[in-house]
């Protein structure tokens, strides 16, 4: 330690010790990543956005918005974090940021993205990543998460928004195709994450932390997690049923969706192996879940570059 140091910590002037890594954590970059596609997607898929500078620092700024969410989710959940193995490594239950850095860099975060995306962009999308960011860390992380078992339900509202963001950012409208694409993402909320604490129980009750599967049962969840497939399955055509997807976007994403309905199928009926083997149907459908969603993404995606190549080669 240098002598300069030496001397400030004499003063009780304390020092971060947190490094660019630890900052980097506080962004949940897994979650923001999915923000950040999806977002994209939206922009992507929306019509009339022609300028490539703006689409980037539109999803530059969501991006940002979304890491501020995930650092003030932290510094709030700091207390039952450090109670649950999947997150007492965290920055802040592990001591490597204080909660108070934790706090002023997710709201300098919010505070830059909103401003960023308004002033550069347009307010109507700003607006939208402002209520997104108070929907999740307020509404979500304060008051659902620690409150009732449908705080995943009511909750995956803010994790549904990006694409809307980016299809208003793109049109500086939102229009029933971003609701469309906001309502796949908040059908697949509740079965992803159920399926998560079906093997990560124990956590959640050491956290005191009302999750559908340590208040309703673990058959009960698994019964839940077989309808939403059902429901979800047909939801995600629906982009081919309203014109803005083609039949190829139809028929892989009714394909991923039977696939999601049989991974909740096994799940609910395969009880040949014990809690071992629920665990191991439960984390299975966890992680289909997730290349559901990137995957049905993707395709809408491609299936739009794909359009817009054959219109313009036709032009």
């Amino acid at each position: 330690m240098s002598t300069q140091e030496s001397g400030l910590k004499d003063t009780g002037i304390q020092i971060s010790e947190a490094t660019v890594t630890d900052f980097f954590a506080l962004l949940k970059p897994r979650v923001m990543a999915l923000a950040v596609f999806t977002a994209f997607v939206g922009l992507m898929v929306a019509p009339g956005m022609t300028n490539p500078i703006i689409a980037v620092i539109a999803i530059g700024a969501i991006a940002v918005g979304a890491g501020a969410a995930g650092a003030l989710n932290m510094w709030y959940d700091a207390d039952i974090d450090a109670l649950m193995s999947r997150t007492s490594k965290r920055p802040v239950p592990s001591g490597r940021v204080t909660p108070g850095e934790a706090l002023g860099f997710g709201l300098v975060l919010s505070v830059l993205s909103v401003l960023t995306l308004g002033v550069l962009v347009g307010w109507l999308a700003a607006s939208l990543l402002a209520f997104t960011i108070f929907f999740y860390v307020v509404i979500y992380t304060m008051w659902l998460k620690r409150s009732t078992p449908q705080n995943i339900v009511i909750g995956g509202a803010a994790g549904a928004l990006p694409p809307v963001i980016g299809w208003a950012a793109a049109t500086g409208a939102v229009g029933i195709e971003s609701f469309v694409l906001f309502l796949i993402i908040f059908l697949w909320t509740p079965p992803h994450f159920w399926a998560l604490a079906l093997f990560k129980i124990g956590d959640y009750a050491a956290a005191g932390i009302p999750m559908m599967p340590n208040v309703a049962g673990q058959a009960s969840t698994r019964k839940q997690i077989f309808v939403y497939s059902l429901i979800l399955t047909p939801i995600g055509v629906l982009p081919w049923a309203f014109g803005f997807a083609s039949g190829f976007y139809g028929i892989v994403s009714a394909a991923l969706g039977a696939g999601f309905i049989w991974h909740a199928w096994k799940l609910l009926v395969d009880k040949s192996g014990g809690e071992g083997r629920e665990m191991k149907r439960a984390k299975a459908l966890f992680a289909y879940s997730i290349f559901y969603l990137f995957a049905i993404f993707a395709v809408l995606l491609a299936d739009t570059i794909a359009m817009r190549a054959v219109m313009s080669a036709g032009n």
